[in-house]
């Protein structure tokens, strides 16, 4: 998917960076994305879209709305692909997305969202659902495939609490890991039940920050692979992902909670990662010790 400069934005509207920043203000739209120098960066396809429906002679905010309406269909579209069990035409709807918009921006403007939908109907434990969710599950893994070679030293290991990938946060936890790779940063994911090997595992790694996804697995079996990581890789600093009101069985002060939107998660994890390490909260500590009964079962 190309990406515009603003400058290049500009041009393809044939307006100064200053109005077209002015619109995004203002508007919200075309809503860029930001590089980790803070600069922004267009999706071409949008500002495309923009630029059509300005030439229709439409006042700034009648053509934003067209915009909007445009790319609003998308997920529409995939709804009805995914409901009428038609593999090659959801695949062509997330082309048509990423056509205008960021892999990113699809995702979460219009995979997660008619996702969302369809759990809302059919409910997470029916035929249906599971169609759509092993569809957006493989589509997810190739393109995690299908991201770029990581550029940055930021290598996250990700505890997998979720139940299953028919889980709706199971996508998510997907979504974040293709969102972090495309970062430029390594990604692993371990079930947090297996914690037989795990020092093997974390010592080969060596992750610069862990991140629980999911409620589904409690509270004891996670504070449980969590303790083994830490004794495994020392202090790291610990995040939760769509983990609901549940914890890891340590002090608040011992973890952030991440946003619920993949992308920002993915952002304020990159953001902690970068951190100086002497200015986190004190993280030694996450994963409590198990209880004497459990260090036994498991030879800790």
């Amino acid at each position: 998917m190309r990406t515009l400069k603003t400058s290049e934005a500009a041009a393809m509207l044939q307006v100064s960076p200053n109005t077209l920043r002015a619109w995004e203000r203002r508007f919200g739209y075309p809503a860029p994305r930001r590089t980790t120098g803070r600069h922004r960066l267009y999706t071409e396809g949008e500002v495309a879209t923009l630029r059509d429906a300005l030439q229709e002679g439409l006042s700034i905010s009648s053509a934003i709305s067209r915009a909007r309406e445009g790319l609003s269909s998308d997920d529409q579209f995939l709804i009805g692909a995914l409901s009428a069990f038609e593999l090659e035409r959801a695949d062509i709807a997330m082309e048509g997305a990423i056509a205008l918009r960021s892999v990113e921006r699809a995702v979460e403007e219009v995979l997660l969202p008619a996702l969302d939908e369809l759990a809302e109907r059919n409910g997470t434990d029916s035929a249906p659902w599971a169609f759509a969710a092993r569809w957006a599950d493989g589509w997810l893994r190739r393109a995690q495939r299908l991201a770029p070679p990581p550029s940055r030293p930021a290598k996250v290991l990700i505890g997998d609490a979720t139940r299953d990938e028919l889980d709706p946060d199971g996508l998510a936890l997907r979504a974040l890991e293709l969102f972090c790779l495309r970062a430029g940063a390594r990604v692993v994911s371990l079930p947090v039940r297996g914690v037989s090997g795990i020092a093997d595992v974390v010592g080969a790694y060596d992750p610069d920050a862990v991140v629980i996804v999911g409620a589904h697995v409690g509270d004891d079996d996670v504070a449980r692979w969590a303790y083994r990581v830490r004794s495994a890789a020392g202090p790291l600093p610990l995040s939760l992902f769509r983990r609901g009101s549940r914890t890891v069985g340590v002090r608040a002060a011992q973890h952030r909670t991440l946003p619920d939107a993949p992308y920002a998660a993915q952002s304020a994890l990159m953001a902690i990662i970068e951190e100086p390490r002497d200015s986190l909260a004190d993280l030694s500590a996450f994963g409590e010790a198990p209880a004497a009964a459990d260090r036994r079962r498991i030879g800790a």
